[in-house]
């Protein structure tokens, strides 16, 4: 998939294309419906599949205090992207200056002039152009200027009523909601896929070492990070901080993730880290690591002594390994 992140990168020769517009935060279930009909209509038609996507959220521009927190960082959402067939992303860098185009700037500048536009998919609420002015009609009308034709996606929703909330749309702010109650095992059911946050593994206190249990400690957190409390899950990583690759058989590691203040010992910063299971000869510092978390084992608690925090640590272990269908040590 080709990205483009400025509208003048794209090949004057480029289309004609079948274009969806969106955030596509999560890339989810719902999301990867619609993208791989798109792709395979295209096909159809021998026209490429390209989505406009923006960076940042446009509610972190307009409503930076009710922003709500994104589910996936640029690069993760792109290789999610890239792997429904599209055959481009343009990444539009979202600024009050652009949120000042009228819809017609916007359709003529970006689906027009540059992305020669056959078909235009987009949802019944699209809302586009200064003070989100374009509507579906607007669309529609505009389409008939420029030549293009709208299609309308539908919500898309579970086939199966047995699934969890079968009732309900796959979205972005469903998976927000399980996310923030700590149920990542039904997040998963929405997003497709286990969800994991990003990071670079920074120094910590060094106290997961003491106790026998050395902490992976993630910086910049990309993704939504869930609930506090302790997860069973995988240490991902592809590549070194040097840039050369991990052996295969060291690239996917089981782990227990902990979220939280670590009440036990008084802290007050909220932290993202990672025990891989039986290791503790890693060197993972300025690494990059992404952390899948695949189920919640219990909330944070606050330890009376080190000794009981030791021991349900050990517990913690023992229910990971149960979890991810490992073998007892």
């Amino acid at each position: 998939m080709q990205v483009w992140t400025d509208v003048s990168q794209v090949p004057t020769a480029w289309g004609p294309s079948v274009v969806t517009l969106g955030n596509f935060d999560g890339v989810h279930r719902g999301h990867v419906a619609v993208l791989t009909r798109m792709v395979a209509d295209a096909r159809a038609v021998g026209a490429h599949a390209v989505a406009v996507t923006f960076t940042p959220h446009p509610a972190q521009v307009h409503r930076p205090l009710e922003a709500p927190p994104l589910l996936l960082g640029d690069a993760d959402r792109l290789e999610l992207l890239a792997g429904t067939g599209l055959d481009a992303a343009l990444l539009v860098t979202y600024t009050l200056d652009f949120a000042r185009q009228s819809p017609e700037e916007f359709v003529r500048r970006y689906l027009v002039d540059a992305l020669h536009a056959r078909t235009v998919v987009v949802g019944r609420d699209v809302r586009f152009g200064w003070q989100n002015a374009g509507d579906l009609t607007t669309m529609r009308r505009l389409g008939e200027r420029h030549g293009f034709t709208v299609e309308v996606i539908e919500d898309v929703r579970p086939d199966d009523a047995d699934e969890p909330g079968g009732y309900r749309r796959w979205s972005s702010t469903w998976v927000r909601e399980l996310l923030a109650a700590g149920d990542v095992r039904a997040a998963a059911d929405v997003l497709g896929r286990t969800h994991h946050v990003r990071g670079v593994v920074v120094h910590g206190d060094a106290r997961g070492r003491e106790l026998g249990y050395p902490t992976a400690n993630l910086g910049h957190v990309a993704g939504m990070v869930p609930a506090d409390g302790v997860y069973a899950g995988w240490l991902r990583r592809e590549r070194r901080a040097d840039g050369t690759l991990v052996p295969a058989a060291e690239r996917v590691l089981p782990a227990a993730v902990s979220i939280g203040t670590n009440p036990t010992f008084d802290g007050h910063d909220r932290r993202v880290e990672a025990y891989v299971l039986d290791r503790t000869d890693l060197d993972l510092y300025d690494d990059e690591v992404a952390l899948e978390l695949v189920e919640r084992l219990r909330p944070t608690l606050r330890f009376d002594s080190v000794e009981a925090l030791l021991e349900r640590m050990a517990r913690d272990v023992e229910d990971v390994r149960a979890v991810l269908g490992l073998p007892r040590a």
